[in-house]
């Protein structure tokens, strides 16, 4: 295997991870920012109040989103074993 060629698979390993774990991250980013304008309207300043809602949705969209990140996953995987000569 040249130089070019593991690049190239470290390339799309980092691609496919960052595609994987975006839609879990941005379900974390939207509830978190709906939590902290809840906050400052409210002026309640309670750290469990921000931290557990997160970690809920977080689960729960992880739990939604499994069939297309295993699908997803295993493509790549499918790819990357077939590529190899032999």
């Amino acid at each position: 295997m040249d130089t070019g060629a593991a690049i190239d698979l470290i390339h799309r390993a980092l691609v496919i991870s960052l595609i994987i774990s975006a839609p879990v991250l941005i379900v974390g980013l939207l509830v978190g920012l709906v939590i902290s304008v809840l906050q400052a309207v409210t002026q309640l300043q309670e750290q469990t109040l921000s931290f557990v809602p997160k970690i809920v949705a977080m689960a729960a969209a992880a739990l939604f989103f499994l069939p297309w990140v295993t699908t997803r996953t295993l493509e790549y995987a499918r790819e990357l074993w077939g590529g190899w000569p032999g």
